[in-house]
């Protein structure tokens, strides 16, 4: 058994200590952001139905990898900051039950999955030239839930004790076998049969699976796991604690899937080129801010152990920090994409059209890209402070107040290019919001710990020995 966990986030400079745990994750999350852009490659040399067959998937997937993340700021909420007040029982307690509640929620999704693939991409806009595409690919990729939910927690409470190279090296690793089962099952290369479509699921699958295994074997060696079984209180306590900040998180990832569903319909509208387009560009988008995102994941135990141990001056400059490179990056990466617009809609297709959609997401969207940066920092740092309901109102006011009807509208006086602004007047308010809502809570923490440090210091007098002669 490994060493225990403890607080590593509470001392030292700030600055050289977050980049240090970041730089790690930008490979974790390039990596994560590379298995999407791989499988988008492979399949876009198959055509241009599969490539948009691909795009109808990925609400589904994002609906799926809202759970995961829910689960896993809720798990990370928690156990960072038992790390930061020292217990290390408690530590293996929650981190334990959070694997649980994660195959709980994986063995939900996959049953109720299965039961509607007709009646979902349908709704979507699938047609009977991607349905059966959909089937092919679907129907093995839910068999692999589980391994893409408890990944997402296990990576979580890796990550909450200050540890961020081990989860990029379990998802570059992923990465590494989703390249090679890619290539070799799509294309049938040597001893391997030609599976097309659904070699591309086969191959998320088994990869995943992968992350699964090294992660619990991680998890075990840090003295992160009990074998020891909870009673039924025990479990729930725990569960309560997890789901208070991940149920609210991850009702907030889920309105962002649904929001794309309904987008990728209105985007229908304009053909499979459109669809395949928004699909590749989704995904450019999350390689783009995977930096910020990076970042993000970090936070979330530096904010957490900080808080534990009540470091008000440190967690401070931290988020400042960070929320001011956040805004920079953004700004980079907008004048980035703009510039090489044409170049990467050319990696992705050799269909002039579904190029040309590209370019032009890719010349509107990333407008928002600095805000988008601020409020995915802002989020979390909201969740750990334990305001998952403003977190989750601020996101459902982006996508069901903003993002839909501007995007209706656009598409209904501006046509596709209308739909593609939306996405970036969206973010504006979220970032702005955001902000705003941290600056008050941050104020309302550090006002409770200076009321409790007044009421110690005046009972301590009180409850002192008179001297005697």
């Amino acid at each position: 058994m490994g060493k225990e966990s403890r607080a590593t986030l509470t001392e030292g400079p700030i600055g050289i200590q977050l980049t240090k745990l970041t730089i790690p994750m930008v490979f974790g999350i390039f990596s994560m952001v590379a298995f999407n852009l791989v499988d988008s490659f492979f399949v876009g040399r198959l055509g241009t139905v599969e490539l948009a067959a691909l795009g109808y998937t990925i609400p589904v997937v994002m609906v799926l990898g809202a759970i995961g993340m829910g689960m896993s700021t809720g798990a990370s909420a928690v156990i960072s900051r038992a790390i930061g007040e020292g217990d290390q029982s408690k530590v293996r307690r929650l981190t334990v039950d959070s694997l649980i509640l994660g195959c709980i929620f994986a063995g939900t999704f996959v049953f109720f999955g299965l039961l509607t693939i007709d009646p979902l991409f349908i709704q979507l806009g699938a047609d009977e030239s991607t349905l059966p595409l959909i089937h092919q690919y679907m129907e093995i990729w839910y068999i692999g839930v589980v391994f893409v939910i408890v990944p997402f927690v296990g990576n979580s409470a890796i990550r909450a004790a200050g540890d961020t190279l081990t989860p990029a090296v379990i998802m570059m690793s992923m990465v590494g076998l989703n390249v090679l089962l890619d290539w070799v099952l799509i294309f049938g290369i040597g001893p391997f049969p030609e599976l097309g479509f659904q070699g591309a699921a086969i191959a998320t699958v088994f990869a995943r699976a992968l992350s699964l295994v090294i992660g619990v074997t991680v998890l075990y060696r840090k003295d992160m796991l009990t074998f020891q079984i909870p009673n039924l209180t025990e479990a729930v306590a725990s569960w309560k604690s997890i789901l208070y900040i991940g149920l609210p998180a991850a009702g907030t990832n889920l309105v962002v899937p649904m929001t794309t569903a309904l987008i990728t319909g209105m985007v229908s509208a304009y053909g499979p080129e459109a669809v395949a387009a928004l699909g590749v560009s989704a995904r450019v988008d999350l390689f783009a801010i995977m930096v910020v995102v990076a970042l993000s994941s970090v936070l979330s135990p530096f904010v957490g152990q900080n808080l534990g141990a009540k470091k008000a001056n440190r967690l401070l400059s931290g988020i400042n920090m960070s929320q001011r490179f956040g805004i920079l990056w953004g700004l980079g990466m907008c004048g980035v994409l703009y510039l090489s617009r044409n170049f990467i809609g050319g990696i992705f297709s050799e269909d002039p059209k579904t190029v040309e959609y590209i370019a032009l997401w890719l010349s509107i969207a990333p407008l928002g890209y600095a805000a988008r940066c601020l409020y995915a920092l802002d989020n979390t740092i909201l969740n750990v402070l334990k305001q998952p309901l403003i977190a989750s109102i601020i996101t459902v006011t982006m996508m069901g107040v903003i993002y839909l009807p501007i995007a209706y509208l656009g598409s209904t006086f501006f046509g596709i290019e209308g739909i593609f602004a939306a996405n970036a007047i969206t973010y504006v308010y979220g970032g702005a919001f955001s902000y705003f809502m941290v600056k008050k809570f941050l104020q309302k923490q550090f006002q409770s710990w200076k009321r409790e440090a007044a009421a110690s210091e005046t009972v301590a007098p009180n409850t002192a020995q008179p001297a005697t002669s």
